[in-house]
């Protein structure tokens, strides 16, 4: 990858393939606005993001206008295409899709910016991937706060960190951050970027979990609960660290090319895993207030065929999202393992950026339900 990158005719192919795509995706919605916007672009994509932004059961896209409709039951019967707040099997793949190809053009970036050969931008980037993540629970607290009347992030300005806007968000707040730590690097401010770069991504970090504390002492719909911090990171610690013995133990093979960084990965699935189990399966024990179910797909799949291959005597007992775990820790150890070193030797930049955005695909979502229910929402 990194060798045919360094040629400006990919380049120029990448962005010709792209642009295609937007004329194509405009052009169908202006030429089909109903069958190529309605029933695809805003079924899959903004319609959710709509529907989420205004805490709405779902939208409806009729005669060109969305409506919002608040009860379920309605929304099961309303004509036209119909958007419910979260995820599809389609807007996945799409998602995944534009990720693989913005994956590209960042590494077209990165080589002319002549940074990304090493491992230490992984590291530098590991604090925006439990931001992304914890951006999101804001959304989610400021939807609790709509529920009582009140709304710090009014929309449409809130549509900016909701599923898939936030994807951008996050990108541009990352991208910024780089163009900023290279910047001062080339100036001789600070020896090395990835410095002034995980600096960065710690601020809002820790900008963004401060204002998530800020509205628990200041309104009555956030409250806290240390106790599964010290369970969803504890329990992911614990998992990683007896995955990563027994890889070492019996088939280094497998993290023979990643090294630390197979335990990064590794360990940010194992919080998505672990999350999933605390909150849908261990609330109750965990003394927490509300009842949370899954958003995503797979997740209620694999919940789906747990509860119908074992009775409810036993899922009562051991749960239903423990399966999601398990499935976790074996995608990310078959990961660690397709990462062998051949592959940093030829694509240095495309495999760091690609393990990059594998551990963020599982940090995030397992860093927002785990801050979800910290925070009570």
């Amino acid at each position: 990858m990194d060798t045919a990158s360094e040629e400006p005719d990919n380049e120029r192919l990448w962005l010709g393939a792209v642009a295609a795509a937007i004329v194509a995706l405009v052009g169908g919605a202006l030429a089909f606005p109903k069958r190529v916007y309605d029933g695809f672009i805003w079924h899959y994509f903004w319609g959710p993001v709509l529907a989420d932004a205004k805490n709405a059961s779902c939208a409806v896209r009729v005669d060109g206008a969305t409506k919002y409709i608040y009860d379920a039951g309605t929304c099961a019967t309303a004509p036209g295409p119909v958007a419910e707040p979260g995820y599809t099997l389609v807007s996945e793949v799409g998602y995944a899709v534009t990720l693989i190809i913005a994956l590209i053009g960042v590494v077209y970036l990165l080589r002319r910016l002549d940074v990304g050969q090493d491992r230490d931008l992984f590291y530098a980037l590991f604090p925006f991937m439990l931001f992304g993540g914890a951006l999101r629970v804001v959304e989610d607290a400021n939807d609790a706060l709509a529920q009582a009347g009140q709304s710090p992030i009014p929309f449409p300005w809130n549509t900016l960190i909701i599923s898939p806007i936030i994807y951008f968000t996050v990108f541009g707040v990352t991208l910024a951050a780089l163009v900023v730590s290279v910047a001062l690097a080339r100036s001789g401010i600070v020896e090395d970027y990835e410095y002034p770069l995980a600096g960065i991504g710690t601020l809002v970090l820790a900008a963004t979990i401060g204002y998530l504390v800020f509205l628990t002492a200041t309104t009555d719909r956030l409250t806290f609960y240390p106790q599964v911090l010290v369970v969803v990171l504890g329990g992911a610690t614990l998992v990683t660290a007896i995955v990563w013995w027994a890889v070492n133990r019996y088939a280094p093979e497998i993290n023979a090319g990643t090294a630390a960084m197979g335990a990064v990965v590794i360990w940010g699935h194992a919080v998505d895993g672990v999350a999933n189990v605390a909150v849908l399966d261990w609330s109750g024990a965990l003394g927490l207030g509300g009842a949370y179910t899954a958003k995503h797909p797979v997740n209620r799949a694999i919940i789906d065929i747990t509860t119908s291959v074992f009775p409810a005597s036993v899922t009562s007992v051991i749960g239903t999202a423990w399966p999601f775990l398990l499935v976790k820790i074996v995608a990310a150890v078959a990961v660690v393992w397709v990462f062998d070193e051949q592959i940093f030797e030829e694509s240095p930049r495309y495999a760091i950026l690609l393990l990059i955005a594998i551990v963020a695909v599982g940090l995030g979502p397992g860093t927002r339900d785990m801050l979800r229910a910290t925070f009570g929402i």
